[in-house]
């Protein structure tokens, strides 16, 4: 019953994950992809984590951290970019 359920699960969130490429190359504007390569990123470490759950392994652990941090960093470069239209600022007064 719970490897069933286990299953059912990983398909619910691949096929969401699936629906999310679709909203990131079809998207109406920049701020919905962005969003949708944020909850990319968070379904990467869900389906990551349910086959380690199906797997019985904790091997995928440090995966998981990596893929969240990523995903992190990630969506801070980006709305960065959006509200100034650069992610690196070079400030430095030049006197």
């Amino acid at each position: 019953m719970f490897q069933t359920i286990m299953n059912i699960s990983l398909f619910i969130v691949s096929i969401s994950t699936i629906l999310f490429i679709y909203r990131v190359v079809k998207g109406p504007t920049t701020p919905d992809r962005v969003v949708a390569l944020d909850a990319i990123g968070i379904n990467l470490v869900a389906i990551t984590a349910i086959l380690s759950v199906v797997l019985k392994t904790s091997a995928f652990l440090e995966v998981i951290l990596l893929i969240g941090i990523l995903a992190f960093i990630g969506t801070v470069a980006f709305s960065k970019y959006l509200e100034k239209g650069e992610i690196i600022e070079n400030d430095r007064d030049n006197h």
